[in-house]
């Protein structure tokens, strides 16, 4: 290669890593200014007015302007532990199995499925011969003991008949008139009688079935009015009282409402569930509800209230969880205690009162005491 073009090829080379380094490197505009090329300053005052200016905005952000805008919400409240909601079984008032006190042959059944009957109506009759025989036989030993005692007595007025024989005479009668007692009871237990007033349900039996003192002849239910089983929340323990009012719905029965009241609370919680165990009377008038029906129970409550925040608003610190609240246009740190979350909000114990402003956007840009410019409010809007 000739001289010449070798000379050419070092000063590209030259002239290219000159303008490279002044291109890549910041400090080579200040050692050109130095050596008193006048472009060079021009090019390094430039980016250190910017930095002073730069500078200049960031004291003004620490005194209270942020680059970015924020965007605040306001701190609503919201209610939990106000209303509870319940699933509960129905049964009758009253209800009863009815058994036989002996064994016999049923030769009667004097009611039908579905019949109300009061309290003493003859359910049934058992054979009853041999009863019927023993109470007469009962009643002729009594006839005789009294016959014999007055005997006795006559005797002892002649002073024939000894005071012992007149104690022995005595004590018969009373021991007949006992056997005469037992004799009708069996007789009468020979009857089957509604102990209570109610609804009767199918009967298992038929006339003519030989039956024991464990065979059941019918049940009976009185749903005058209907006791429904409810297991509630240990958090509801303090709140609910006998006489409480309360409302239910039935699947069978859709649209409509029922009152009642609290009959019952037991007085311990299950340790299994951690529930408690609550009765509640509903009235029945027109015998719409039955026994074994489920209900939907639903009781009000005064609750708790605590502040509502939007979720976004929530951070999460080395201390715990903590929101950004305006504070005379300056950001304040809130600790807070998450209760409650909810789809569109989150229920806090915290110094927060509703109104107040917490920084739901931006916070990546939030320091403690530093000045907020919330967004909108430079065109003239009020904030978010």
């Amino acid at each position: 290669m000739a001289a010449w073009k070798q000379i050419v090829l070092a000063l590209v080379i030259v002239l290219a890593a000159a303008a490279g380094w002044v291109l890549l490197v910041p400090s080579s505009r200040t050692v050109l200014a130095s050596w008193g090329i006048d472009w060079a300053q021009a090019k390094t005052e430039q980016p250190q007015a910017a930095a002073r200016n730069g500078g200049n905005r960031q004291g003004g952000n620490r005194g209270g302007q942020p680059q970015t805008p924020v965007v605040t919400q306001t701190v609503a409240s919201g209610t939990i532990n106000d209303r509870l909601s319940a699933i509960g079984t129905g049964r009758a008032l009253n209800s009863v199995v009815i058994n036989p006190y002996a064994s016999g042959r049923l030769t009667e059944i004097s009611v039908a499925a579905g019949e109300k009957v009061t309290a003493g109506t003859v359910i049934a009759r058992l054979d009853s011969d041999s009863e019927e025989i023993a109470l007469e036989r009962a009643r002729i030993a009594q006839g005789d003991a009294e016959a014999s005692l007055e005997r006795i007595k006559a005797l002892r007025a002649t002073n024939t008949a000894t005071t012992v024989q007149l104690k022995e005479a005595e004590l018969a009668v009373e021991n007949a008139r006992l056997a005469v007692r037992d004799a009708a009871l069996a007789l009468n237990r020979r009857t089957i009688t509604a102990p209570i007033a109610g609804i009767v349900g199918i009967l298992p039996v038929e006339a003519g079935n030989y039956v024991t003192s464990q065979t059941t002849i019918a049940t009976i239910d009185d749903r005058s009015r209907i006791i429904v089983d409810i297991w509630v929340p240990e958090r509801f323990t303090g709140l609910i009282s006998v006489g409480a009012p309360l409302s239910a719905s039935s699947v069978a029965r859709p649209g409509r409402v029922f009152e009642g009241e609290v009959s019952a609370v037991d007085n311990r919680l299950d340790e299994q569930s951690r529930t408690l165990r609550i009765q509640a009377r509903i009235d029945n008038d027109d015998d719409a509800l039955r026994a074994g029906m489920s209900f939907q129970v639903a009781m009000q409550f005064p609750g708790d209230t605590y502040p509502s925040v939007d979720p976004l608003a929530i951070q999460w610190g080395g201390d715990g969880a903590f929101v950004w609240a305006l504070d005379n246009g300056k950001a304040k740190r809130v600790p807070v205690r998450i209760i409650q979350r909810n789809t569109d909000s989150v229920l806090v114990q915290a110094a927060l009162t509703s109104g107040d402003k917490v920084v739901t956007e931006g916070i990546h840009t939030v320091r403690e005491g530093a000045e907020l410019l919330i967004a909108g409010r430079e065109a003239g809007g009020s904030g978010s």
